[in-house]
């Protein structure tokens, strides 16, 4: 199944997260097919960026949202 989800980047303790498009067997910072925006915790506030049409695009073809990245799109 195709899982949209976060993928950690950045440094030790300075996360910074890219929102992909990946299979759901895949590890977390493992390849992904595609990504569609990024999350940034570490600076205030808080930045979330994605691009909402490819977000639809993969909704629409069945790709689920994992819980953090339900709830940080849905700011």
């Amino acid at each position: 199944m195709t899982v949209i989800r976060l993928t950690k980047m950045g440094r030790k303790k300075r996360p910074f997260y890219r929102i992909v498009v990946t299979d759901s067997r895949k590890r977390r910072d493992g390849s992904w097919i595609e990504s569609i925006g990024y999350y940034n915790p570490m600076i205030e506030p808080e930045v979330v960026k994605f691009d909402a049409e490819r977000l639809a695009y993969w909704k629409s073809v069945g790709a689920k949202l994992s819980d953090r990245v339900a709830a940080i799109t849905s700011k």
